[in-house]
């Protein structure tokens, strides 16, 4: 990195020392915090899954804007001000100049995430759910800005495969298209975010850590386009959201959506405080089992890659 970004994207000290050393790290993204979760549990969730990254023997760096200037994990005084401060942007990658030039705070996405920890040299990412392709983009050509990013950042994303109230297919689709290395951990079939499987097969499958790390390390050794991995780790069956339910309400949700006029960005939002609602929070819990799952995995995948 040039000067510059060096004032704009600034690691904590320990992160930094981690990447110094070679040491394992792992990028945690900041949306789910301030606006995924209600407060209190958000702080809690915050720092149950840093906890998580530690306890498998990894660095964790929570990644979000303050005050224009990308933090590359947080201190317990930035994490609590993502889990409080009212009026905390959502910031994707194309955000990140406007919020580094106009001095703003905010959270990230997948998309800004991803680069940013590229950026600082951190190779593993965990998150819940993945954007991608909207239902009905045929009318409407609405696409997550996750999926070009992913096209292009070489960083190993472990998630949950992508959030369910989206064209699963035509998101599979578009990263096969894009050239993105997709694969299930212990899974054949794509998982459904809130849900162990949204159906749809997926062709190659990854056994262990050491696995998905000697992948990255044929990523780096073949070259190519600089691309993601994407490793879709299901969440345990007996975690997931009921798909009866899952399914019912999701119908509603569309619906109402559809009745209402809701598009763009407001779709996301709209639709998975809809599923909140109408499981009585259980999509919530199936969510964070999710990311819980990712995040060990994710840690595990660090610490083989670093062994290199």
């Amino acid at each position: 990195m040039h000067s510059t970004a060096d004032s704009l994207i600034q690691p904590s000290d320990e992160v930094a020392e981690a990447l110094a050393n070679g040491a394992p790290v792992v990028a945690l993204e900041s949306t789910i915090i301030s606006h995924g979760l209600p407060q209190p549990r958000n702080l809690e969730v915050a720092r149950e899954l840093e906890e998580i990254v530690r306890a498998a023997g990894a660095v964790p760096a929570t990644i979000a804007v303050l005050d224009g200037v990308a933090r590359v994990g947080l201190t317990e005084v930035e994490l609590e001000r993502i889990a409080t401060e009212s009026g905390l942007r959502k910031l994707g990658q194309r955000d990140l100049p406007l919020a580094s030039a106009l001095k703003a705070s905010g959270a990230t996405t997948v998309s800004a995430t991803s680069f940013l920890a590229a950026r600082a040299g951190i190779r593993v990412f965990a998150t819940g759910g993945l954007g991608g392709v909207h239902r009905g983009w045929t009318e409407d050509q609405d696409e997550s800005a996750d999926l070009d990013t992913l096209a292009r950042t070489r960083i190993t994303v472990v998630c949950a495969g992508v959030k369910s109230i989206l064209d699963v297919p035509a998101t599979l689709q578009r990263l096969e298209t894009r050239g993105v290395t997709v694969a299930g951990y212990r899974t054949d079939t794509f998982p459904g975010f809130y849900l162990h499987s949204s159906g749809q097969p997926v062709e190659w499958r990854v056994e262990s850590p050491e696995q998905a790390a000697a992948v990255m390390r044929g990523q780096d050794a073949l070259g190519g386009q600089e691309t993601a991995f994407i490793l879709a780790n299901p969440v345990p069956a007996d975690l997931q959201l009921d798909p009866e339910l899952h399914d019912r309400v999701l119908a509603e949700a569309l619906a109402a959506a559809e009745r209402d006029g809701v598009k763009g960005q407001a779709i996301t939002p709209f639709l998975l405080g809809y599923l909140v609602r109408g499981t009585d929070g259980a999509s919530l819990e199936a969510n964070l089992a999710a990311v819980k799952g990712n995040t060990g995995l994710a840690a595990r995948i660090a610490v083989a890659w670093s062994q290199r």
